[in-house]
């Protein structure tokens, strides 16, 4: 596996990659989310290394990658503009993108603007915008389950979660089911480790900061006083979505009404997985988008 560094304007963006970079193979580009790294799919390059070119990023904030203390470095046209850099830095006019949680907030986004650039969209437990705020707006129970994004742009919250070794950050890694970490010991060591970097924790959490995509609170609405047009949003790929039903904090319900949105959906549901379905099931997710791209 091998590492490096691509640019998008003043940004510095660490990446890993496995397979070899051949025009005739697909890129595939995946997408961490919170509060992970790249190293969250260190197992998928090694598995998809064989027979496609990968590259993992760590997300601006994240990892490696640089880390710009303003809340506006965080709004989803500039992490938008990280992913056309990643793909132009590598030679490629299109990639196929596997993403999680906020990297697949990025791509769904993405995927509406920029359809040019991506051939194929894979999501694994991450709510696309429109079925998301409609739900923060009607649902109570994605409500109750999304009160934690309002803990997270709390003052001091960054000092909280780098408390004892990330503590309470390890702990979003227990599987629903068996109550277990989800994570091998060696990755959360390299986790924790990347929790406690200077401004990690304060950059990381920028992300829910900067969205409007909230639950309501008596200060302000949240995504009730967005209006969002579904055209705008619409994406034109073939795309799979992977949902682990035990997620707690992204509800089953953020599927309704998927399928108007994107024409050409398939959607696999894991009964056992919550939300690191990828560490969770990894065969069974490695098989589902194997048989997804040869399709």
């Amino acid at each position: 596996m091998d590492t490096g560094f691509a640019q998008n304007s003043s940004i510095k963006l660490h990446y890993r990659t496995s397979g070899a970079l051949r025009s005739s193979e697909p890129m595939l580009l995946f997408l961490h989310g919170f509060p992970e790294f790249s190293g969250a799919w260190d197992a998928m390059l090694a598995h998809f290394g064989p027979t496609h070119f990968c590259v993992a990023p760590d997300l601006r904030g994240f990892g490696d990658s640089d880390k710009p203390v303003e809340v506006e470095a965080y709004k989803a046209s500039a992490l938008m503009g990280d992913i056309a850099a990643l793909i132009r830095h590598f030679g490629r006019q299109k990639a196929i993108i596997i993403a999680h949680d906020w990297g697949g907030a990025i791509a769904w986004g993405f995927a509406a603007r920029h359809a040019a650039m991506v051939e194929k969209l894979i999501i694994l437990n991450a709510p696309h915008a429109v079925p998301f705020a409609h739900a923060l707006a009607t649902n109570p129970a994605q409500q109750k389950a999304s009160l934690y994004m309002l803990k997270l742009r709390m003052p001091g919250m960054a000092d909280r979660l780098r408390a004892d070794d990330g503590r309470a950050l390890a702990a979003m890694f227990n599987q629903p089911v068996s109550g277990q970490c989800v994570l091998t010991p060696a990755l959360l060591a390299t986790y924790r480790k990347n929790w406690q970097q200077p401004g990690a924790l304060e950059a990381m959490l920028n992300y829910y900061r900067v969205t409007p995509l909230l639950p309501p609170a008596p200060e302000h609405p949240g995504a009730a006083a967005l209006v969002l047009d579904p055209a705008a949003f619409a994406v034109p790929v073939p795309t799979l979505v992977i949902w682990g039903l035990k997620d707690q904090a992204l509800l089953p319900v953020l599927l309704d009404g998927l399928d108007d949105l994107v024409p050409e959906l398939r959607i696999e549901r894991l009964e056992n997985a919550g939300h690191f379905c990828a560490h969770e099931e990894p065969a069974r997710v490695a098989v589902l988008i194997e048989d997804f791209l040869a399709g």
